[in-house]
Order: C-alpha cells, then structure tokens, then sequence
C-alpha cells in the first residue's frame, strides 16, 4: 500500500514536470522501440530455423571462377555426374534450375519464375506438402510425365488455396519448347531459394534439360546443387572430400578448367547461404539500433540525474523531518518506474509499426522478412529493461545527507547547490551521445552520397520514354518461322499506334532481366590484339532487332545498323561496343572485321562458329550497373541467331504509359493467349533497381535524425542544468561589468566544447571501426573525408542551436535578483 501512495505521488509529481516526463517517455520509446522491432527482424531473418527438416545436415554447393569475374558460375550435368559419385560424407545431392515458363490453364496466361528439380531436391531439402505429393525419382527420365508442385505463396495468393487444383493439367512453354504437365501437390511454406519461385516442374517439363546440349555439355551451366550431409559426417569432411574430387575433375578437364580462371568449390550451409546476403545489412542496422539505444539511455540518465540534483534541498528537508533512506529511495524508485514503464508502453506501440516498415526494408535482402510481426518474448523482455531501468536510477544518485547539507541546502535554494561531479557526470552523458550521434550521421552521410551519385549518374540511354513490355515466346503450334512472324506483325502495328515513335525487339530488358544480362561468350578477331597475348576475349551477347538503338535513343558511331534484310541464310553480321572496338583495335579500323564465337558453350545454345563481319559501331551501353562502365558488347540480329521476348516502345510524349492499353489490345488481336505482363518504363525500372540504396538511406537517416534530435535535448539540458547552477555566478559577473553578449558566448562555447570532443572521439572511433569492419566485410564503403566534414558541421551547429536557448537565460539574469536569492 505504500509503494501504492509513492506510485501516485510520483505522478502527481511528474505531471508539474510532464514536459520532462513526456521528453523521458518519447527518449524511450525511441531506443527501446528501433531495439525492438530491429531484433524482431534479426531474428526472424538471420536466427529463425529453417522450415526444412534436419537445417544443420543441409548443404548449398557453389562453383565459381574468379579468373573469369564469375562468382556463382552454376554447374552443368556432367560436372554434377563427376562430383556425386559415390560420395561418403554425402547421402545424396538435388539439383535446381532457374527457368521462366509460361503456364496456360490456370486462368489468364502468364509468365511465372520457376524452377526445374529432379527427383532427389526435395528429399535432400527435407521440405514435404500440405496438399497432395512432392516430386520424387520416379518423376526423373524422359519417359515420366510432366508433374507440377505449386508453391505455398503461389496456391494461396493466385489461387486461393483451391484443393481441387491437384490433378489440373497445365501447358508450360519455356525458350525450349512446350510441354504438358498435371498439379501433383502443394509444397509446405519455405524460403525460396535461389530464387522466389511459383512452381516446381520436373525435368521432362524442360526439353533443353533433356537435350544432349545440356546432359553432355560440361560447359552449359544452368544448374544449382544443393547436398545433404550423412548421418555423422561433418561440414569439414564434406569440404575435403568435395574438394579432392573437384581437383581431380579439373586434372580430368584442362581444356575446359584452364588453370587463369581459378576454378574452385565451396561448401556452405543452407542457413548461412540463405542469409549471406542479408547477414551484413541487418547487423549493421542492429549496430544502428544499438547507438541510438545508448544515445537514449545516456539522454534519460541526463535529464533524470539533473532533476535528482535539483531535488536535493526537497529530500535534504525531507530527511530531516524524519524520513528514513529507504523510504526516500522508495519514492525515487516510483517515479523512476512511472517513467520507464511509460517509457516502455510508447516503446511497445512504436515497435508494431517500425517492424512492418522494417520487414518491408528486409525484404529486399531475404524472402524470409516477408510478413514479420512484433516478437511477443520482447515484450517481457522490455518490463524487465524497465525494472533495471528504473532500480538504477532510482539507487545510483547520491542521497543528501541532513546532518551535513541541510543548512547547505535551505541556503543555496538546491539546484544551485549541485556539485563538480554531477556536472562531469551530465558532460560525460552528453560526449557519449554526441560520438554515437557522429557515428549515425557519418554512415548515414555515406549512403546519402552514394544514393545522390546513383541518382545524378544517367545512363547513356532514353529511360524516361520508352516502355519494356515482357512478351514470352510461345511455340505451342508453331513453328519457328511463324514465332518469328508473330514477333514482326507485333512491331508492325504497335509502331503504326499513334504517340509510337520507335518500336524494336530484343532479349533482356536493362536492369531487370538478370539471366538475359548475365550472358557472355569467349569470341575472337583475326588480327586484334589477344587478351593477355594468349587468351580470347569475353562480351556480354545481346539478341536484338532492327531498331533497336534508334528506340533507345542511341546513336551509332560507324557504320549501319541492322536491317530487315539481315535474317538466317544472310551475310552474318554484328555491331559491337565502343570499348570492343577500341579495345582490340586502339587505331579504329574495327568496322568490317569479322567475328567469330569461340566460347565452348555456344554449339549448346544454337548458337554457330561461322565468322560475323562487324557493321556497326555503338557507344557502351553498360544495361547491368546502375553507375555505367566500360562495356565489351556484341549484338547479334534476332533473325539470324538469338532469342527474343521483350518488346521495346519509344513514345513521342512524355507519358508512355498512355500507350499501354493500346500496346496490349493489339498483341492480343495478334494472339489472344499470348501474355503481356510487366510494362515498365527503362526510367521505373531503374528506380527499382536503386531501391535498396533508398531504403539504406532513409532507414539510416532516420536513426542518425533521431541520433541527433535525442542528442540536442541533452546537450540542451546539460546546459540548462549548469545555467541554473551558476546563475549566482553570472549575476556577480554581470554585477562586475560583464556584457551580456559575453555570458552568451561564455555557454555556447562550452555547448561547442562538449560536442567538440564527442566529434573528436567519434572520429576516431568512426576509423576504429571501419578498418575492424574492412578486414571482414570486402565491400563495405568507406567514410571519406566529406562524410565526415559534413557530419561534424551538423553536430556542432546543432549544439550551437541547442546552446542558445539556456544561453539567452543566462544572459537575461538580473544581478540583483541573482544576488539577492543568494
């Protein structure tokens, strides 16, 4: 019942002061609230387990070679066939690869991102379905029929979680050919990897993986390996024996794994490979969050250690009256526990929102932040942060002895009579959250810089009016030559649209189609000069048609560009990139050489040996990198060899979008089956793409405002607290002669000086911490000496702003009202 009393006196008390109280609450609520939803995320992303059974036994195989720039170059079948063989730390190995179908049969055509498994996948996953069966051995061979396993999300977003779908027959169309397939099942919820998959399909649903183009090509890669340990093995075993049996492949092969490209294996974890590429971000923001949770601490153990000092001749008069320590304790105890736990409550209700907005940010890095929710066990965990909170600051201060400082106390009217150590004790607070707020704004600074180059770096094409449009091959009943046709009669008439400047064809769209983008082949000019005097050179490839630079906007600079003239049964031609050109041929006699591919890959893809004459010369269009480089590209006319799928539409005005409609009613008139999805202009897309780096920005930003916003309260009421405590001080100074303006500058110099040195130390601390961090993260950015420039000058100015308010009152003291009170 007593402690009851002290809890509503508390209130009372704090409410004469509720600007303090709601300052204490709101500091809280900002640390405590960021901590939260921030180790929801961490959580849930990096510490959850995997939905598969038996995680720790679940192994991810990449193959990469650095010689070539290729950090995940996938494996073909006969490399598969080499590495499983006999195996003993391994039971068995699934494989996984990423094609895009076209699936016909469930509702409006459309093209869907998929996956093609064999039998062992999802045995060696450990996943199982909700509905019907998983795909199993007895679905492997050319002989078995084409089966189907929708995803979770799939079944439930598109289809509404429809039982009767098992047992529907699809028609599938991929770059290959099309195929037949029935629903057999409903896979469990899981992390799509490597990529966010709709369906499963089985290898027969693919005829190129049933091709000897891909079961003989040990240089046709498209296929990635997961593996599962065997009971008792160890990650290490695996490695090894992975790894003796890789060597000996390369021994087998040195026309294929040349010794330059550094070919080699590594071994991974699932877990560790799944949150690989958010582990860097999300600990970073953790870091983040752990400032601003210092920064709020330091800001609340400020302004509740001010108000004690203040309180010393109310608890000096109290104690010599009779009241015991423990009953003053018991009263500081109260108030500290109605600030925290307020403190706490907003705390909790800032943390439902901020994780939404944080599992959205998290999304971009790893499908498992998609819908996260407030993890419950932070809750208590915040009323037990609020009980240690308020024990400590209701047990650490300083009790006023009565015997020793009541006279003191009466005299000196209390707040006048706080002591050096306190004022040490409120600047030290204040340093503390000044450096933590430097170190925010200074990684925040960085990614403010990056994003303002990304945005202020323009590629060297239109992007604002023209319009990528995703028009999926379908070949179901035709044949190539009438694929062909289809593609001519859609830029016929789509260019005929009014508000259509230019209408062109293509393979991959810029930014977006990251297979189509990635692909590059080894290729040779007779008289150039060869890469390092031995080697063949490397350009990305590009399947286009005529037309296609005057859509984007792009000039050539020597000779022609492609006609209609240029099909199969043609001269072969090309045109390549400006850096090609100057690269192989520094004196500019590249136009008219020829060409000829010399990548192994290319008699898997279609794709001949004959030799190209170069008939066009363009500047680099670098359509990967958000910031362009230099570019070795060859681009190829779609009619004579290549792919297609993607229609580009260059708009005479400034809404491209206008045209949309009309674009796709007359594809539909052509075909009515065939899907037009995804129509986007260059300039959306771009903006897409540089998301991430937005949400880096203001994600940031926001901790190193709040940083500093917290920080400007306590610098402000450090100075507050020392105005009031030498406010006899200036009186006799002032008394003596001393000009007002010299007060002024007196208290804003020393609000300079406390964040002077928070500067100083977060400098150096800033440098600490970046060199620690670049021994173990390769890509991460370095502060330079701008972001650090810029952040000192907002520091300081904003403790000259905070300083001039408890500056202005001490430069209105009156001398003879200070004097008098003393």
């Amino acid at each position: 019942m007593l402690f009851l009393h002290d809890l509503k006196i508390a209130v009372r008390s704090l409410w004469r002061v509720r600007s303090l109280w709601f300052t204490v609450a709101l500091t809280l609520a900002l640390g405590i609230g960021a901590n939260a939803a921030i180790f929801s995320v961490v959580r849930a992303v990096l510490l959850r387990p995997l939905a598969n059974r038996d995680e720790d036994r679940l192994l991810y195989l990449r193959q990469s070679a650095p010689g070539l720039g290729e950090q995940n170059t996938t494996f073909s079948i006969p490399e598969i066939d080499d590495l499983g063989k006999n195996l003993k730390t391994i039971t068995e190995l699934g494989t996984f690869s990423t094609l895009d179908f076209t699936i016909i049969g469930l509702g409006t055509p459309r093209e869907i991102p998929a996956g093609v498994v064999d039998g062992h996948y999802f045995e060696v996953m450990g996943l199982r379905p909700v509905l019907g069966r998983l795909l199993t051995t007895s679905d492997d061979g050319p002989n078995a029929a084409g089966a189907v396993v929708l995803t979770y999300r799939f079944w439930k977003e598109s289809l509404h979680g429809d039982p009767s779908v098992i047992g529907k027959s699809v028609h599938l169309e991929s770059f290959a050919g099309p195929r037949n397939a029935t629903i057999v099942g409903v896979l469990e919820p899981s992390v799509p990897y490597p990529v966010a998959t709709e369906i499963m399909a089985n290898i027969v649903t693919s005829p190129h993986h049933l091709s000897a183009t891909m079961v003989t090509g040990r240089e046709h890669r498209m296929t990635e390996v997961f593996a599962r340990l065997a009971p008792g093995a160890t990650l290490d075993a695996a490695r090894s024996e992975l790894r003796v049996r890789y060597a000996a492949m390369l021994s087998a092969h040195p026309e294929v794994y040349r010794p330059d490209n550094h070919y080699q294996i590594e071994v991974k974890r699932m877990h560790e490979q799944i949150n690989s590429r958010a582990n860097t971000v999300l600990w970073v923001l953790f870091a983040a969050a752990g400032l601003l949770f210092i920064i709020a601490c330091s800001n609340v153990a400020n302004l509740v250690l001010a108000r004690t000092v203040r309180r010393e001749s109310e608890l000096a008069v109290r104690s010599a009256l009779g009241a015991s320590t423990a009953s003053l304790r018991r009263s500081l105890l109260a108030e500290s526990l109605v600030l925290c736990g307020s403190g706490v409550f907003a705390a909790l209700l800032l943390a439902w929102p901020m994780v939404a907005i944080l599992g959205r940010y998290a999304a971009r890095f790893s499908v498992r932040a998609d819908g996260l929710t407030l993890d419950l066990n932070l809750v208590w965990f915040g009323i037990a942060l609020a009980l240690v909170a308020a024990v400590f600051l209701a047990y650490i201060p300083r009790l006023p002895s009565a015997s020793a400082q009541l006279g003191t106390s009466l005299a000196s009217g209390g707040s006048r009579s706080s002591t050096g150590s306190s004022n040490r004790r409120l600047r030290i607070f204040a340093v503390m959250q000044i450096t933590a707020s430097f170190l925010l704004l200074t990684g925040a600074a960085v990614l403010m810089r990056t994003l303002y180059t990304l945005e202020n770096t323009r590629p060297p094409f239109d992007t604002s009016h023209v319009l990528a449009v995703n028009l999926p091959v379908l070949t179901y009943g035709r044949t190539p030559q009438e694929v062909q046709n289809f593609y001519h009669d859609v830029q016929r008439r789509v260019s005929a649209l009014p508000g259509v400047a230019h209408v062109s064809t293509g393979f991959s769209v810029p930014w977006r189609d990251d297979q189509g983008l990635d692909i590059s082949f080894a290729f040779a000019i007779p008289g150039a000069a060869r890469k390092n005097g031995i080697d063949d050179w490397h350009a990305k490839f590009r399947s286009i048609s005529p037309g296609y630079f005057d859509t984007l906007g792009v000039p050539l600079v020597e000779g022609r560009d492609f006609r209609d003239a240029d099909k199969a049964g043609s001269e072969r031609v090309v045109i390549v990139s400006e850096s090609l050109a100057k690269t192989l041929f520094p004196n500019g006699n590249a136009l008219n050489r020829e060409l000829s591919w010399t990548d192994g890959v290319m008699k898997f893809v279609g794709i001949g040996y004959e030799p190209r004459r170069i008939v066009g010369i363009v500047p680099d269009i670098d359509d990967e990198n958000i910031i362009p480089a230099p570019a070795m590209t060859v681009y190829q006319p779609t009619d004579q060899e290549g792919w297609q799928g993607r229609l580009f539409v260059r708009a005479k005005t400034d809404d491209p979008y206008a045209l949309a409609p009309a674009i796709t009613r007359t594809i539909h008139e052509i075909s009515a089956e065939q899907p037009v999805e995804k129509l986007s202009t260059l300039d959306d897309i771009r903006a897409e793409v540089m998301t991430p780096d937005k949400l880096n920005a203001i994600v940031f930003g926001g901790f190193a405002a709040v940083a500093l916003l917290i920080s400007i309260v306590g610098v402000a009421g450090v100075l507050a607290f020392s105005v009031s405590g030498r406010t006899r001080e200036f009186g006799i100074r002032m008394a003596l002669g001393a000009q007002p303006r010299n007060i002024l500058t007196d208290v804003i110099l020393q609000g300079f000086t406390i964040a002077g040195i928070g500067v100083g130390v977060g400098i150096v601390c800033g440098l600490v911490f970046a060199r620690g961090v670049a021994r173990y993260i390769a890509d991460v950015r370095q502060p330079g000496l701008l972001a650090f420039l810029i952040s000192a000058f907002v520091i300081l100015a904003a403790a000259v702003i905070a300083s001039a308010v408890p500056a202005s009152r001490a430069a209105r003291v009156n001398p003879v009202e200070a004097l008098r009170s003393e």
